[in-house]
């Protein structure tokens, strides 16, 4: 009897053991070669918890004032992953070698993402980072994400952009609906020289829970118009609120789960759609509710099922594409899941189209 008590809490102990959340980095140090000084460089490492627990980043503090850090507040889940994202100034030149302490409930060891370069004055063959050209002025992207924000953050996202005019350019987004602003850095873009916009959301103007997407246009010239060329879209996707609810809540709550995170579409050449049908399913204790569902590129469609989910039961998302909107469409093909899974709350399911 002795020994089966024994190996019982060997077992035990196993489990305890193996029955953790993991942080594992795609890389761990990024070089980032030449950096224009006093122009904000943005870094962002990816990351997944390969454990079989949600995975909580409590801090993470930068080795300077010099560098801005922001991470996801919300638990990962088992085989999710998620980005840290560093701005860092630039306002020193020569040979820099920053770090970023992040810690976790994996353990109380840190574990640390670095980045490495040098401030120069004038960078060379800049022009590869800006593959989108207005004409007089080149930007690096034409498609903004503020992702997994919640009410009352004011989260930043920032673009270059490098003037080709041989006189100043003054940037200017218009349409910038209530919830943005932007700051020009410099406000008159020398000739030949980069710049920023940077852009602040005010999440307690968004109009709804999920993505809220909207359009600005980047004014090249005094008296500009607004077209598809000059168009910039912005994606925000605000989270439901669950820090109010108690532990036994939790314990009792919905549990998404997708039978597949991505799906791949190939050899679309000559057709008009073409589609997938994905399983949901409810593994918790209680109803699970779909708030949204919604897609973030108009080459991709979804329909659902059913709404409301009891506790184990299922229903079919399918998911189509139109193949004749994919050279208009701007952002990554994909599917956003908005429920009332407090650990999970928004499942994104991408597309991945091949030629």
């Amino acid at each position: 009897m002795k020994l089966k008590y024994i190996f019982f809490l060997y077992l035990m102990s196993v489990g305890v053991l193996h029955a953790q959340p993991r942080f594992v980095p795609d890389v761990e140090i990024k070089k980032l070669g030449e950096v224009e000084f006093q122009q904000p460089k943005k870094v962002v490492f990816g990351f997944t918890n390969k454990g079989n627990q949600p995975l909580k980043i409590t801090s993470a503090k930068a080795s300077c004032g010099c560098i801005d850090v922001t991470f996801p507040k919300t638990a990962i889940p088992a085989g999710k992953g998620g980005v840290i994202s560093l701005v860092y100034d630039a306002n020193i030149l020569g040979t820099f070698y920053k770090e970023v302490e992040i810690v976790t409930n994996v353990s109380d060891t840190p574990f640390y993402l670095t980045i490495q370069g040098t401030v120069v004055t004038d960078v060379k063959d800049v022009g590869i980072e800006y593959p989108i050209d207005l004409g007089n002025v080149q930007i690096e992207t034409n498609y903004l994400e503020f992702d997994d924000v919640h009410k009352g953050e004011h989260p930043v996202v920032e673009m270059s952009l490098i003037n080709k005019e041989h006189t100043a350019f003054r940037p200017e987004l218009m349409h910038l609906p209530s919830y943005l602003s932007a700051q020009y850095i410099p406000e008159n873009v020398p000739a030949g020289k980069r710049g920023i916009i940077r852009l602040t959301l005010d999440s307690d103007k968004l109009l709804q829970m999920g993505l809220n997407k909207t359009s600005v246009y980047l004014s090249r010239y005094m008296g500009d118009k607004i077209s598809d060329a000059n168009e910039i879209q912005i994606s925000a996707v605000l989270l439901p609120d669950f820090s109010k609810m108690s532990e036994e809540e939790k314990e009792n709550a919905p549990v998404l789960s997708v039978s597949e995170s991505k799906v791949e579409f190939a050899a679309l050449e000559g057709k008009s759609k073409a589609s997938h049908t994905i399983i949901v399913s409810n593994k918790g204790k209680s109803d699970l509710h779909f708030e949204q569902v919604q897609v973030f590129n108009e080459a991709v469609s979804v329909s659902l099922g059913n709404r409301v989910l009891k506790p184990g039961a299922s229903t079919k998302l399918k998911v189509t594409v139109t193949p004749k909107y994919l050279k208009r469409a701007k952002g990554r093909p994909r599917v956003l899941l908005i429920t009332n899974d407090p650990i999970q709350p928004k499942a994104v399911i991408n597309i991945d189209i091949k030629p």
